[in-house]
């Protein structure tokens, strides 16, 4: 009996002629956690849609073995009958349900031909149990956060008794300690006996979980590396990824000089009314021409509501303290004063908030500064060519042409066209929320660079992260926020990831 609980086998998959996948073949072992690992339109997630049947049987070329049989499976519940799960980066639950309605959904207990609830919050009691999440199972799936939604996606995939579960990007929206709880519940999900195949490109979750690693680079198999013969380490990964080492993945910046205070924000606090909660509470900090401040906090200390009251308070939060830009008080009562103002917001939610999806590269960079293209009302469409090419090329945007639809992007390449978008109004201060969330490591050290570019042309960036090297790596200063306070002010010579931890936990 073979050892390999799945084979794919010279899988090939074209897309109006371009290959995504070009003879890829990949093995996972029963009971091991692989991680599938390359830079964003590597061909993984759509392997995975192959696998699942997203891509059915006859769109694609090569075989399917699972668990020593060759599957045609030509829709989703085909490969979830045979025991297959997939939790996607965004999670299919319904925000208005219950947890048990969510965990049971098109899988219903019943009895006699109707639906047993009380046998279905029984059974949704043990199948939180199992993934050892304490939630009352009446709980709305709105009221909890993204790590405890990410756990009821797993609970759900084990109610349908599942062989082989796959994960995109599990940890993408999660903060460190959401992060270690998935990665253990993996651990203790293989002691089970489930195989797990990870798509990650946190390489240090690699590193830390993977019993085997299958690295994929334009459509094709490049390696396959075991972790009991020493092979996953972030040398091997990065150079197997994205064909070239990368030595220093943060680029440095030489002769750093900084002007005047470019923004400074005095005695700011906001009340979101929506919720009734005091989110901000007298923030004071400055940012500097040609500079990079750093912003960290664990998820919940009020990043991203801080940013978004600046730049023109599009939440509608009641706001109270002092707002200085280039020297002048400002009260901006909209974010189309924020931007004439000088200041662009580049938000976390490219997807939900950045992009128009449905709509090429050209239009999503041209919509923010349309005046400037414009003439008594009407487009000048030579010049939002001229300016979408200018974008394209200068920031190293991966598409067939302007006019590729962003939706059909990669990741990275979608943060790219986000960055284009505010860069077209000139800003003087750019504000980047989780600037690399979900990107690959290739495409990561392109955006650094990119914002290196931009601080050596006079802006100024505030980047706000999670992540805890990229925020050591690229920081000139750091405020650390917890609780809707500033807690601390670190320099980049004194910053460490000890000292970060202790302030955003105070």
């Amino acid at each position: 009996m073979s050892e390999y609980i799945l084979e794919m086998d010279q899988i090939t998959k074209d897309f109006s002629g371009v290959k995504a996948l070009n003879n890829v073949n990949f093995k996972v072992k029963k009971g091991e956690i692989h991680c599938l690992v390359g830079e964003n339109g590597a061909g993984k997630s759509t392997l995975m849609k192959v696998l699942s049947g997203v891509y059915p049987y006859g769109t694609y070329e090569g075989n399917i073995i699972f668990n020593g049989d060759v599957q045609k499976f030509t829709k989703i519940s085909d490969s979830v009958d045979a025991g297959i799960a997939i939790i996607y980066q965004e999670l299919a639950l319904f925000p208005d349900l219950s947890v048990y309605e969510n965990l049971f959904v098109g899988n219903e207990v019943q009895r006699k031909g109707v639906v047993d609830w009380n046998q279905t919050i029984v059974e949704s009691k043990n199948m939180l149990e199992k993934v050892k999440l304490k939630v009352n199972p009446d709980s709305l799936i709105k009221d909890l956060g993204v790590g405890k939604q990410q756990l009821i996606e797993i609970a759900k995939a084990l109610s349908k008794e599942v062989k082989l579960l796959i994960l995109d990007e599990p940890t993408a929206a999660l903060n460190e300690d959401d992060s270690e709880n998935l990665l253990e519940l993996l651990r203790e999900l293989k002691k089970e006996g489930i195989t797990s195949i990870m798509i990650s490109h946190k390489l240090k979750e690699v590193i830390s979980i993977a019993d085997s690693a299958t690295l994929l680079r334009d459509g094709n198999t490049i390696c396959t590396l075991d972790a009991s013969k020493g092979e996953i380490t972030e040398a091997a990964i990065i150079k197997n990824m994205v064909g070239r080492e990368i030595s220093d993945i943060y680029p440095k910046r030489d002769n750093k000089s900084f002007g005047e205070k470019i923004l400074e924000v005095s005695n700011w606090s906001a009340y979101d009314p929506q919720i009734g909660k005091q989110i901000l509470k007298d923030v004071n900090f400055h940012v500097r021409q040609g500079e990079i401040i750093g912003v960290a906090g664990l998820m919940g200390a009020g990043r991203t509501e801080l940013a978004q009251s600046i730049y023109g308070n599009p939440k509608s939060y009641k706001l109270q303290g002092d707002l200085t830009v280039e020297g002048k008080r400002r009260k901006f009562k909209h974010t189309k004063d924020a931007i004439k103002a000088g200041i662009a917001y580049v938000t976390e939610d490219r997807k939900g908030d950045g992009l128009f999806l449905t709509q090429d590269i050209k239009n999503n960079i041209s919509v923010s500064n349309l005046k400037e293209i414009s003439a008594s009302g009407v487009i000048n469409e030579n010049e939002e060519i001229k300016v979408a090419e200018e974008y394209k090329q200068n920031l190293t945007i991966k598409a067939s042409s302007i006019e590729q639809l962003v939706g059909n992007l990669s990741g990275g390449n979608q943060q790219k066209v986000s960055l284009g978008k505010w860069l077209f109004v000139n800003p003087k201060l750019l504000i980047l929320d989780e600037p690399t969330r979900g990107i690959d490591v290739g495409a990561k050290f392109e955006i650094y660079t990119i914002m290196n570019s931009l601080i050596a042309e006079g802006m100024s960036i505030i980047m706000i992260s999670s992540e805890l090297g990229e925020v050591l790596g690229m920081s000139d200063r750091i405020y650390v926020m917890a609780e809707g306070e500033i807690k601390g002010e670190l320099s980049a010579e004194e910053a460490n990831q000890e000292k970060i931890m202790q302030l955003a936990t105070q």
